[in-house]
């Protein structure tokens, strides 16, 4: 967040120190001034990001969706914000933040029989409505300075498991984060293991985050392989959050979707062709994300969604997320 909002930010986290409890069942009500009209524009639903850095901040979040034009966000913790703050903070704005159980943790990377009881705990707290993505293969974020470290959990692997059944129970799409580009060697084993979770679970939704870091080839292949596989279309063009971009500091090989501020013509014709199987995601991690960088990506995908049949950009930028989370629908 900027400087410049460090004296706003310090009021908005008193006030957010002050909230009550939360109820025990999700609310997915849309509430105050309505996000679906916006001069016609197609309402958007972000279908993964994570919080930023510290509690004080979620608000500004809120304030970036209103001038992104975002209805609503499926948001997780991540860093130092707790579940239950983010539960908290959902709570407030029912229908616009719907909260995903956290996965991201050290207990997760490191195995400990901790992380199942804290997956867990979370489950069986009703009010939230979906599950964070899984990380399987997730680069080293940061050159320089470690901002995420390296993570490699092939999909057969308990922890994977474990967060399945857990999806599966609650009838969430399963989230996979798997940089197949940047896994290198590991590719093929990653890409098999994977394929194998997709033909022992083919009546339950799986979804690869950022593309998956796949080609075109690659993604028409699973689609026509696997009829339940999503992609969300997250960190898929070439815009960058900023000069220090954890993506330009990383070398990160990301899937690009477009030609220019223009969707190429392969990628439209795929979404033509299979309109059910994209989401419209963003996956904001890190402050520089929660700027300037989100606006211009929505931006982007509202100039892409003009060029696609009507039908094919709602699917794209809400109904695919609102029948697979089930969510009742903005319009």
């Amino acid at each position: 967040m900027r400087k410049g909002s460090a004296g706003v930010l310090s009021l908005l986290l008193a006030a957010g120190l002050a909230i009550g409890c939360v109820g025990d069942k999700p609310d997915h009500r849309v509430v105050g001034p309505s996000p679906v009209t916006h001069g016609g524009d197609i309402p958007i639903i972000d279908a993964h990001s994570q919080v930023p850095h510290r509690y004080e901040e979620l608000d500004e979040l809120i304030q970036l969706m209103d001038r992104g034009r975002v209805a609503r966000v499926i948001l997780s913790s991540r860093g130092p914000v707790k579940p239950k703050q983010l539960l908290s903070f959902a709570s407030r704005y029912p229908g616009r933040i719907i909260p995903a159980v956290r996965t991201k943790s050290r207990l997760y990377r490191e195995n400990d029989e901790r992380f199942y009881a804290f997956l867990r705990k979370q489950v069986d707290m009703r009010q939230f409505g979906a599950m964070a993505e899984v990380l399987m293969y997730h680069a080293q974020k940061g050159l320089h300075r470690v901002r995420a470290p390296k993570v490699i959990v092939y999909p057969d692997d308990e922890r994977v498991l474990a967060a399945l059944k857990y999806a599966r129970k609650k009838k969430w799409p399963f989230i996979a984060h798997i940089e197949f580009r940047r896994a290198g060697d590991l590719r093929d084993v990653f890409m098999t293991k994977f394929e194998a979770l997709l033909a022992k679970n083919p009546e339950h939704p799986f979804v690869l985050i950022h593309m998956g870091q796949l080609d075109f080839s690659d993604v028409r292949r699973l689609i026509e392989a696997y009829e339940n596989l999503y992609f969300i279309t997250s960190h898929s063009t070439s815009i960058q959050a900023s000069p220090i971009a954890v993506v330009k500091k990383s070398d990160d090989p990301r899937t690009n979707m477009f030609d220019g501020d223009h969707l190429s013509a392969t990628w439209k014709h795929l979404m033509i062709e299979h309109p059910e199987r994209f989401i419209l995601g963003f996956d904001n991690v890190w402050p520089e994300h929660w700027g300037r960088y989100y606006l211009e990506q929505i931006e982007l995908w509202r100039g892409a969604m003009k060029e696609l049949p009507a039908e094919v950009a709602h699917a794209l930028a809400h109904g695919n997320a609102e029948r697979l989370w089930h969510l009742p629908p903005l319009s």
